[in-house]
C-alpha cells in the first residue's frame, strides 16, 4: 500500500520530478540538435489532434441532427479532417505553414508584452517584460527573414529550448523536496 501520508506523497513527487525534469532535458537537447525531426513530430501531433477533433464534430453534428448544426458542425468537422491530413501527407509543407503561425503569435505577443511593459513601467519587475517583448520580435523577425527555410529549424528548435529549460528549472526544485524529505525523516 502506498503511502498516502504528504511527506509519502511529496517523496514519490520528488522521485518522479527528477525523472521527469531529467527527460524533458535529454528531449531538449535532442530537439536542439535535430529541429528538423522535432518539428515535424510537433506537426503530426497537431494533425492527430486536428483529426480527432474533426471525428468529435462530426459524431456532434450526427447527433444534433438539426439541419443548422448538421450543416455547420459537419462543416467545422470535415475542415478539422481536411487540415490534419494536409499535416500528415504534406508535413514539410505543414511545418511551414505551422511556422508562419508562429511567426504571427511571436509577433502578436510581443506587441502586446510591450504595450503591458510600457503601461506598468513604474512597477517593479516590468523590465522583464520589455526583455520579453523585444525577444519575441527578435523571433519573429529572425523566423521572418529566413522563411520559408526557417521551418526547418524554428519549430523544433524552440520546443527544444522549451523543454530544456522546464527540465531545468524544475531539477533543482525536485532535488530540494528530496533533500527535505530526508531531512525531515
Amino acid at each position: 500500500m502506498a503511502d498516502s501520508s504528504p511527506i509519502g506523497i511529496v517523496k514519490l513527487s520528488a522521485g518522479w520530478a527528477i525523472v521527469l525534469s531529467i527527460l524533458l532535458i535529454l528531449a531538449g537537447i535532442l530537439a536542439i540538435v535535430i529541429p528538423p525531426a522535432a518539428g515535424i513530430a510537433v506537426d503530426i501531433l497537431i494533425a492527430w489532434l486536428l483529426l480527432l477533433g474533426g471525428v468529435a464534430h462530426l459524431a456532434f453534428a450526427w447527433h444534433v441532427r438539426s439541419p443548422g448544426g448538421l450543416f455547420w458542425e459537419g462543416l467545422l468537422g470535415l475542415l478539422y479532417l481536411a487540415l490534419g491530413i494536409y499535416l500528415l501527407v504534406r508535413p514539410i509543407a505543414g511545418l511551414a505553414s505551422l511556422t508562419l503561425l508562429l511567426e504571427g503569435y511571436l509577433f502578436a505577443k510581443g506587441i502586446l508584452v510591450l504595450i503591458l511593459a510600457f503601461r506598468i513601467r513604474q512597477m517593479s519587475g516590468s523590465g522583464w517584460l520589455f526583455f520579453d517583448g523585444i525577444i519575441s520580435l527578435i523571433l519573429c523577425a529572425m523566423i521572418s527573414l529566413s522563411w520559408p527555410s526557417s521551418s526547418e529549424w524554428a519549430i523544433g528548435t524552440l520546443i527544444g529550448v522549451s523543454m530544456l529549460f522546464a527540465g531545468f528549472t524544475r531539477l533543482p526544485m525536485a532535488m530540494a523536496a528530496r533533500r527535505l524529505i530526508a531531512k525531515t525523516a
